[in-house]
């Protein structure tokens, strides 16, 4: 079953200070820590915009190349361009939080990760 984009800003909205930001100038949604924006799209898109590495970038590539590519415009800084109907939704969501931990201030990262540890454990 393909990915939707309201999965998408689910699993963001339920990070810590996740949020959802339109942009009219360029007509598209936002998802974002604050004023950074780490997730581009929108409900009526068949694809997402997600910051990342230029490590990971080629590493998305190289492995899914017909579901993950260098996102026009911000490719050169490692965004992805995520065909969302070719996506695994659980290494998606992986890549969206590990967009949301580049994106998040360090200390909220640690005290997510020390959160979900706990979590685990118990």
């Amino acid at each position: 079953m393909p990915v939707t984009w309201q999965e998408v800003r689910e699993w963001v909205l339920a990070l810590p200070g996740g949020r959802e930001s339109f942009v009219e100038q360029w007509g598209d949604w936002t998802l974002r820590y604050g004023e950074k924006m780490f997730v581009v799209g929108g409900p009526d898109y068949d694809t997402v915009s997600v910051k990342a590495s230029k490590e990971e970038q080629a590493e998305l590539v190289s492995g899914a190349p017909e579901t993950y590519s260098p996102a026009p415009y911000v490719g050169r800084y490692g965004w992805v361009r995520v065909v969302l109907a070719e996506a695994d939704a659980g290494e998606l969501r992986q890549v969206v939080t590990e967009a949301w931990r580049r994106t998040a201030p360090k200390k909220v990262v640690r005290d997510y990760d020390s959160a979900q540890g706990q979590a685990d454990q118990g």
